[in-house]
């Protein structure tokens, strides 16, 4: 149940996040386009993501997706908080990125451990967070994890 009201809450604040603090442009790519790149490219892996998890595109917030994609982080609530302790290891600091991890201390407790070990592996890695993935679709997927060290 405290997963659906997570859930919720990220819906919820996504559309006024999105407008107060993103002011990337969106990338204008298709699903086709994602997926007409070599199969081991960054491009292909996320449309594939994309499929898998029965997703859409949503513009400006594309590169959540990448996070999702380098990082082989699933979509559950546990999932996002996980990845989100990746990121600020790996020195992203945003409003979402705090959010979500408050959320984590406060429901998901129970999985500090985890959410420590992620932000370990987030310090450990080369800065990525704040690549243009855009110009990097067509690169091999394992070309980035293994630069970056992303694990």
């Amino acid at each position: 149940m405290k997963d659906k009201i997570i859930e919720i809450l990220y819906k919820l604040i996504k559309k006024p996040y999105q407008f107060m603090f993103k002011k990337n442009d969106s990338w204008n790519l298709t699903l086709e386009e994602y997926l007409n790149n070599s199969e081991n490219s960054l491009g292909f892996h996320l449309g594939s993501f994309l499929v898998k998890n029965n997703l859409s595109i949503q513009p400006q917030l594309e590169v959540h997706d990448v996070y999702h994609v380098l990082t082989n982080t699933g979509t559950t609530v546990i999932d996002e908080i996980n990845m989100q302790f990746y990121l600020f290891g790996n020195g992203k600091q945003t409003p979402f990125v705090y959010i979500v991890m408050m959320t984590g201390f406060v429901f998901h407790s129970r999985h500090l451990k985890q959410f420590i070990t992620n932000y370990k592996k987030g310090k450990q890695a080369h800065k990525f967070y704040d690549l243009d993935f855009s110009k990097m679709l067509a690169i091999p997927i394992r070309t980035i994890q293994s630069g970056f060290n992303i694990k």
